[in-house]
C-alpha cells in the first residue's frame, strides 16, 4: 500500500511538471523542480529571461496557480522564479535552445549548431562538453545521430552517476522528431585524478659577514665544549665556572695589552706629522740675498793682502 502511495505521488509529480514546461515553452526556459513543504507545494521555475516567464505584474504566475489548483488539486502552490546566472553551463537551457532553433529555421544547418554551441560551453569554462542529435528528421544519408564532444567527460563511475549535469529536450517538426542530449562537466566538479605540482620555494636569506664569522665562532666553542665533555666528563659545574672566569679575564688582559700598544704607536706618529710643518716653514722663509763684489773692491782686497805679507 506505501508503495503505490509514494507512485501516484510520483506521478502526478511528473505531469504536473510537463504540464508546466508545455505552459511555460519559451526562450530562456530551463527546466522546473517541485518541493513539498509544511505550507504547500513549492514549485521552482529556473529560466534564464524571468522577464518573460513572470509577465506583466505577474499575469502569467497567477494564471498558472489558478490552473494548478482546479486541474491537480494542489491547495496552496507557491511559484518561484530563479535566474540562470551562465545559460551555457546549464544543459537544459542549451537543449532548449537547440529545439527551439530547430522548430523556427528548420535542421539543415545542425552541425554549424552543435559546433557553435559546443565552443559557447567550453569557453563558459566547462572541463567537458557532449553534445547529441538524433531522430528521423535529422537530414543525414549516412547516419540519423551526430555527436559533439570537447574536453574531459566520465561515461562511468560515480562522477558520471551523480556529478555531471544532462539535459535533453524534443523538438517536433513535419519530417518527423529530433531529440537533442546535452552533458556538461562543469568547472566546480573535482576529479578524483587531478594532481596538483607545488613549486618548491626556496627562502633565500641575506647573512652578513658579520653574521657568518659570529655563527661559526659559535659552531666551533660548541664543538669544543663537546669534546671537553667527552674527556672530562667528572668535572663539576663549579670548575667549569672557574675555567670559563679565567679564560675571560686572560680575554680581557690581552685587549687592554692591544689597546695600550695601539695608543703608544699612534703617539709618535702625530711627532712626525709634525716635522715636516717646520721644516716647510723653514723652507717658506726667504733667505737673505748675498752682495756679489765689484772689481774694484777686489782689487782693494788684494793690495791690503799684499801690503801685509810686505811687512811681515
Amino acid at each position: 500500500m506505501i508503495e503505490k502511495g509514494i507512485i501516484k505521488k510520483k506521478l502526478k509529480e511528473f505531469e504536473i511538471v510537463s504540464y508546466i514546461e508545455e505552459v511555460l515553452d519559451k526562450p530562456g526556459y530551463s527546466h522546473t523542480e517541485m518541493q513539498r513543504t509544511p505550507l504547500g507545494e513549492k514549485i521552482i521555475v529556473h529560466t534564464s529571461k524571468p522577464g518573460l516567464i513572470v509577465g506583466r505584474k505577474g499575469e502569467s504566475i497567477r494564471k498558472l496557480t489558478e490552473i494548478l489548483k482546479k486541474k491537480f488539486g494542489l491547495e496552496n502552490p507557491q511559484i518561484e522564479v530563479s535566474e540562470v546566472t551562465n545559460p551555457n553551463l546549464n544543459p537544459h537551457s542549451v537543449a532548449k535552445y537547440i529545439a527551439h532553433t530547430f522548430q523556427k529555421f528548420g535542421p539543415g544547418r545542425f552541425k554549424f549548431l552543435g559546433y557553435k554551441l559546443l565552443g559557447d560551453i567550453m569557453n563558459a569554462g566547462a572541463k567537458g562538453a557532449e553534445i547529441v542529435i538524433s531522430g528521423r528528421g535529422v537530414p543525414s544519408t549516412r547516419s540519423r545521430t551526430w555527436r559533439f564532444h570537447a574536453g574531459h567527460l566520465k561515461k562511468s563511475g560515480d562522477i558520471s552517476e551523480n556529478f555531471i549535469k544532462r539535459g535533453y529536450a524534443i523538438a517536433h517538426l513535419k519530417s518527423g522528431a529530433i531529440g537533442v542530449k546535452i552533458s556538461i562537466l562543469t568547472p566546480d566538479i573535482v576529479l578524483p585524478d587531478d594532481i596538483e605540482v607545488f613549486p618548491n620555494e626556496v627562502q633565500v636569506e641575506e647573512v652578513t659577514e658579520k653574521e657568518t664569522q659570529e655563527k661559526v665562532i659559535e659552531e666551533v666553542e660548541s664543538q669544543v665544549e663537546k669534546q671537553e665533555e667527552k674527556e672530562h666528563p667528572k668535572e663539576s659545574q663549579e670548575e667549569k665556572k672557574a675555567i670559563k672566569e679565567k679564560e675571560t679575564a686572560e680575554k680581557e688582559i690581552k685587549e687592554e695589552v692591544k689597546e695600550k700598544k695601539k695608543s703608544t704607536k699612534e703617539k709618535p706618529q702625530e711627532k712626525i706629522t709634525k716635522l715636516p710643518i717646520k721644516e716647510e716653514e723653514k723652507l717658506k722663509k726667504p733667505k737673505k740675498e748675498e752682495k756679489v763684489p765689484t772689481a774694484q773692491e777686489l782689487a782693494e782686497k788684494k793690495k791690503k793682502k799684499d801690503g801685509n805679507n810686505k811687512k811681515e
